[in-house]
């Protein structure tokens, strides 16, 4: 069947211009049709009227192995596959299975370097939608993670969770050479390289190595107010 309505941002053809209209909103993330239940937004009313069945209860579809309930059978079927361990997608440049078609797209843009969603306010662009949402909340100053003991607002979930091991004392990272713990993997990778030696961060001015960033960046001061001091010479 002919295609004719063609997406600018991606190539992706459809033979509908509402079927277009309602696919460029995964690159704006403009999301028209909202749950007057919960207040989630979606890009068509198909898949808001999907959604819906999540408040009503309605599941038809039910996994037999764990109980879960799924309101469309390909959504079952996606499922199962945390249960298999089937990964049916493959990329065809490195190999890496997927149990999604979807998530198999977004990995190929590792290889291809596309970034199909474009920031309105800035024009910077990104490989997922997810990426943009998050990028977006710079702009417009939102922080919808929301810490329960001290209220501190974050742009993503992932900074919220890291955010309350500071309330928990959780450390998660542990040292397999001194048992020591930390709350961020990066911390954790840092702190190796007091086990291993390596520097990898070195100074531009004299060559000397750093384990980390943030000391070569104090360092570096040395320099700068060396080439500032006054000459002490007559």
């Amino acid at each position: 069947m002919e295609k004719p309505w063609k997406c600018e941002d991606c190539g992706k053809r459809y033979k509908a211009p509402s079927l277009l209209e309602a696919h460029r909103r995964s690159h704006t993330g403009e999301r028209p049709f909202t749950c007057w239940v919960c207040g989630k937004g979606f890009t068509d009313s198909s898949t808001l009227q999907r959604h819906k069945q999540v408040h009503t209860g309605e599941s038809a579809f039910t996994c037999c192995q764990c109980g879960k309930g799924f309101t469309q059978i390909s959504s079952l079927q996606t499922h199962q596959r945390v249960h298999t361990g089937e990964r049916p997608f493959t990329c065809c440049q490195c190999g890496k299975g997927f149990n999604k078609s979807s998530n198999l797209q977004k990995h190929q843009r590792v290889h291809t370097g596309e970034r199909p969603f474009s920031c309105s306010a800035c024009g910077k662009r990104f490989t997922q939608l997810s990426h943009l949402r998050a990028h977006q909340r710079v702009h417009t100053g939102e922080r919808p993670f929301t810490c329960s003991q001290c209220g501190k607002g974050f742009t993503q979930l992932t900074n919220l969770r890291r955010h309350q091991r500071v309330h928990s004392g959780e450390r998660p990272f542990n040292c397999p050479v001194c048992g020591k713990g930390f709350t961020r993997l990066s911390t954790l990778q840092s702190h190796q390289r007091v086990h291993t030696g390596e520097r990898p961060f070195t100074c531009s001015q004299c060559g000397k190595g750093f384990c980390d960033s943030s000391t070569l960046r104090t360092h570096q001061q040395v320099h700068k107010t060396a080439v500032g001091a006054p000459s002490t010479s007559y």
